[in-house]
């Protein structure tokens, strides 16, 4: 099936009691066990099937598995938010005196995690001095347990070269992980350009509609665990915290997703509510036809804004001068999402009377909803950093970023051209 078609259909077919073939909200705790055996086989792993809605529901179940078909990977895990993916899949693999290697160009939620809370728990975050795949091989060595980056920085709009950091991290036996939330697997599925794991925050463009949190991690099933016995100790010797099951002995190619599952989120519960499962799938069932007006719109509001005597400058990958065309080209068929951010030349004063003007423009932090909205990320996404530290995540005081939305073009420019004469 294509795209379209499987965010509709895979993973639920109708149910079969009810013949609903809306999937159904399973909203309960604990499931029941057939008999002593079965829930012994069930915590055991030796049979599939559900325990206790932190470690696995029907509704959420639907999710990952169309979530990991998207994206072309063997399994998925649904958790409660973007950055409890994240975090559950460094966790998965790291432990203290461990590191990881990170592109600089992160979401600012993303950057506090590596920044100040991964080295509380003692694993070092390693920033390289940019996003070139060269930058990041020259800061792998023994400990480093994977190499981190997002397809298309938020709020900077670079875009990374996948395929390039895939060979640096594989040349060392580490795997890519890839936060895909800005391209969407619509538009950009980086496993097949090498990455091992993919991280989404389904909050954003999947949900598509500002009411539900969560967040998706994505196994492609291909690194090669088992060859690395003492790297990744934690998925080839027994697990204590999980009757001293072997992942890769357990579960092969999905060893990766399956301790994601049974240590991490069974022992922390940061649990995806069936409820908020149903509304992102919603969202998911037209996230193809969304994508096509956000994009669609993006290139116009970056054209427009481009040609306007007010402003500085504009960074959108979609735009024919921007050092990051030919990386949109190759990993997103030229369209780069609908992320975009500019500068007034009359700076941060400017910037500041054009963000209040907006009227359809929503000035809050989130982006990939149907609403168009807006967002100075100095004083907020990025506020706990020093100007030092927001230039390198490519973040200016004068920036506004901008989540384009699918209103009606016409009126979108309208309220842009408004608030720019009011600045």
């Amino acid at each position: 099936m294509k795209d379209a078609t499987i965010a509709l259909h895979h993973g639920f077919k109708s149910d079969p009691t009810t013949k609903a073939v809306a999937v159904p909200i399973y909203q309960n705790v604990a499931f029941e066990f057939d008999n002593a055996q079965h829930g012994a086989d069930l915590f055991n792993l030796d049979v599939p099937g559900n325990i206790y809605t932190r470690i696995m529901n029907p509704t959420n179940d639907v999710l990952e598995q169309r979530m990991a078909a998207l994206e072309g990977g063997i399994a998925g895990l649904a958790v409660a938010a973007g950055s409890a993916a994240i975090h559950y899949a460094i966790q998965t693999l790291t432990q203290a005196g461990d590191n990881i290697v990170s592109t600089p160009q992160l979401y600012g939620g993303t950057y506090t995690l590596f920044a100040h809370l991964l080295p509380s728990f003692g694993v070092e975050v390693r920033f390289a001095r940019d996003d070139s795949p060269e930058a990041i091989a020259e800061l792998i060595d023994d400990k480093t347990k994977l190499v981190y980056c997002e397809s298309i920085g938020n709020p900077a709009g670079n875009i990374v070269d996948i395929e390039g950091l895939a060979q640096a991290a594989h040349a060392r036996n580490v795997p890519l992980m890839v936060d895909n939330t800005v391209a969407t697997p619509i538009l950009c599925k980086p496993i097949q350009f090498g990455a091992d794991i993919v991280v989404h925050s389904v909050t954003k463009y999947v949900g598509g509609h500002g009411n539900s949190l969560g967040g998706v991690i994505v196994d492609s099933g291909n690194f090669p665990w088992a060859e690395h016995p003492q790297k990744f100790a934690s998925l080839n010797t027994p697990e204590p915290a999980y009757h001293g099951v072997v992942y890769t002995e357990k579960f092969g190619p999905a060893a990766f997703i399956a301790r994601a599952r049974t240590v991490p989120l069974r022992n922390t519960g940061a649990a995806l509510a069936p409820m908020n499962a149903f509304l992102l799938l919603q969202g998911l069932e037209t996230l193809a036809l969304r994508m096509e007006r956000h994009t669609d719109n993006a290139i116009r509001v970056a054209q427009f804004l481009k040609d306007h005597p007010l402003v500085a400058w504009v960074s959108y990958a979609g735009l024919a001068d921007h050092p990051h065309h030919e990386l949109a080209h190759k990993y997103m068929q030229g369209k780069p999402s609908a992320i975009l951010s500019f500068g007034l030349k009359g700076g941060y004063a400017a910037g500041v009377r054009f963000y209040d003007a907006l009227q359809i423009f929503k000035r809050l932090v989130n982006i990939g909803d149907a609403k168009s909205l807006a967002c100075h990320p100095a004083s907020t996404t990025h506020r706990q950093m020093n100007e030092q530290e927001q230039a390198k995540a490519g973040v200016k005081p004068e920036m506004i970023r901008l989540s384009v939305g699918i209103e009606a073009i016409e009126d979108l420019l309208e309220d842009l051209d408004q608030a720019l004469k009011q600045a």
